[in-house]
């Protein structure tokens, strides 16, 4: 009996800072906690950036409300970063998927903005997929002696908002906003507002 307890008691030695497997062990912990240190400097590296809470469009002015913050790393300064300037008050030049991150070159000062969103009251229903983002036309028909003229007033403007009527289809007032070139904005008005049925026709999204 006491050959097999100084057996066993051999088998359990402490082992010895000089051991291969010892070394190999702390070499592979210590590799393990260098990883997971860098994971975690990789994820403290990411940016808070602002994203389009809802679609941004042309002539729309910036505010806290219209953003969310999103995460991320993303090479140069072409996003706006919650780190910098704020902002708001700055007018959106161009056409911003909910979403997306907002980029510095799709902002602008509200006295450079070059659009106005003018609101329409439409006599044709409009189509289910027109929403802000949407593109459009903008046509009027008139009747005068027994005639009825159709023309296209504005082309190519970008929906801001919709505002569906009440009441059955064939029936009911539609209001679209669209954002209106500033040059353009006199001679829209005067059109919308002499007469005639309006009807806004979608061509897609920008």
């Amino acid at each position: 009996m006491m050959a097999d307890d100084h057996a066993v008691a051999g088998r359990l030695k402490r082992p010895s800072w000089s051991d291969p497997r010892l070394l190999v062990g702390l070499l592979l912990i210590a590799i393990a906690v260098v990883a997971v240190g860098l994971t975690v400097k990789a994820t403290d590296d990411s940016v808070s950036y602002y994203a389009a809470r809802d679609t941004l469009t042309p002539g729309t002015v910036l505010s806290e409300s219209s953003v969310d913050v999103a995460q991320g790393r993303v090479p140069g300064e072409a996003y706006v970063a919650v780190e910098g300037s704020e902002p708001w008050g700055m007018v959106v030049s161009r056409t911003v998927a909910a979403g997306e991150l907002v980029p510095h070159g799709a902002l602008v000062e509200a006295a450079d903005a070059d659009v106005r969103p003018i609101a329409v009251v439409t006599g044709v229903p409009l189509a289910e997929g027109i929403e802000p983002g949407s593109i459009v036309d903008v046509w009027v028909s008139k009747e005068s002696d027994d005639e009825r003229a159709t023309v296209v007033i504005a082309e190519g403007l970008t929906v801001a908002a919709v505002d569906r009527g009440d009441g059955a289809f064939a029936t009911r007032e539609d209001t679209v906003h669209v954002a209106v070139p500033t040059a353009d904005v006199g001679a829209f008005l005067g059109a919308v507002s002499g007469g005639g049925t309006i009807a806004v026709v979608g061509l897609g999204s920008r």
